[in-house]
């Protein structure tokens, strides 16, 4: 166990971090990820509200659908990433990383505040009495599928319902931090624990409980950034290969914190580009040095490991404009020695997302 944003976390149950990777890949996984931070947006002006904080065109959103976003500063750079999730016109479901709770949370209150002060209609509560779990891999819908009334086929990546699972009401999204399909529940907390184990029992023991260990290079081998890492407050979402999240309406209308800036580097492009790497030698981590073959500093590796799918090393880092496409070679610096590197596309490991055909 170890100290996580305030909360002990596993970084492996009886499971190697080996053979969980391998094992939520081929069968399945159950996280407790009961230390992110669920919450609730509601009001007649919750959705113009959030978009002034996120790049996401939420407005566009279907109800019962969701996406990746990113709270940004005024500087362009991002506070945190976040999935949101459009109920209805009047009600935001969001969750935030656990290590940006606090500052997530005193940032979003004070807008609110001000927003509110000049007429604006937007409450917030935090599902502090709700728990999450992530249930990851090829097993997860029909497991799942065992315990709930709801036709899980007609969900697809993104898609969010209030269903009765085991007899609970839970809020479930189709989405997760692994690269496969799989669901997030969020459950009452009296009833996290039973939920839990008869997920595992429906599995037949194939879905395994797993830890921040396996959790990291699954994320890492779906080319996931995490926060604090691959992600920071002086790191844009145009920087970050994050472009993509920044709805349409949104890059021509701007309306968001450093809308400015990321604007811009639409334009003109950004100067440095977060790119994924393999590498040879010993696995490179973060804050390792990328240089160029005649020993110049090109950029940082933020994050990086030995891949138990790939069976080689792969990381994720930024380097200059110009040096991001694919097959660029470079060095990384690992203990002081300069090892062979080679830019590569990620997701290293194909994603398997469930989408309609």
């Amino acid at each position: 166990m170890v100290p996580f944003a305030g909360w002990s976390m596993p970084i492996q149950y009886k499971d190697t971090i080996m053979d969980s990777t391998l094992n939520c890949r081929s069968n399945g996984s159950l996280f407790d990820v009961s230390h992110m931070c669920g919450l609730s947006l509601t009001g007649s002006q919750a959705i113009p509200f959030l978009e002034s904080l996120v790049v996401a065109d939420v407005a566009a959103l279907k109800d019962g659908t969701g996406t990746l976003t990113v709270f940004t500063n005024d500087r362009g750079g991002a506070i945190d990433d976040s999935v949101v999730t459009k109920v209805t016109d009047k009600h935001v479901y969001l969750v935030v990383n656990a290590g940006c709770r606090d500052k997530d949370l005193a940032h979003i209150g004070a807008h609110m505040e001000a927003f509110n002060k000049k007429g604006g209609d937007v409450k917030w509560h935090v599902h502090d009495e709700r728990s999450l779990l992530a249930l990851q891999g090829p097993l997860a819908a029909p497991t799942l599928q065992l315990l709930t009334k709801e036709d899980l086929s007609k969900m697809y990546f993104s898609d969010f319902k209030m269903i009765d699972i085991n007899g609970y009401a839970c809020f479930l999204t189709r989405t997760g931090y692994t690269g496969e399909d799989g669901f997030e529940i969020s459950v009452p907390s009296e009833n996290a624990v039973d939920l839990a184990k008869a997920l595992l029992e429906k599995s037949e023991g194939k879905v395994r409980l797993t830890g921040l260990g396996a959790r990291d290079s699954l994320r890492l081998e779906a080319g996931l950034c995490l926060y604090g890492n691959d992600m920071e407050q002086h790191i844009t979402p145009v920087e970050a290969g994050l472009s993509w999240a920044i709805g349409k309406r949104r890059k021509a209308e701007g309306g968001f914190l450093g809308a400015d800036v990321i604007l811009k580097q639409l334009q003109e492009g950004p100067k440095i580009r977060r790119v994924g790497l393999i590498s040879q030698g010993p696995p490179p981590r973060s804050h390792s040095e990328i240089v160029s073959n005649s020993g110049e500093n090109i950029g940082e590796v933020t994050s990086g490991g030995f891949s138990p799918c790939l069976k080689k090393n792969i990381a994720m880092g930024y380097v200059k404009s110009g040096l991001h496409k694919a097959g660029t070679e470079f060095k990384v610096v690992v203990r002081g020695k300069s090892y062979d590197a080679v830019v590569t596309k990620m997701p290293f490991v194909p994603t398997k997302y469930y989408k309609p055909s």
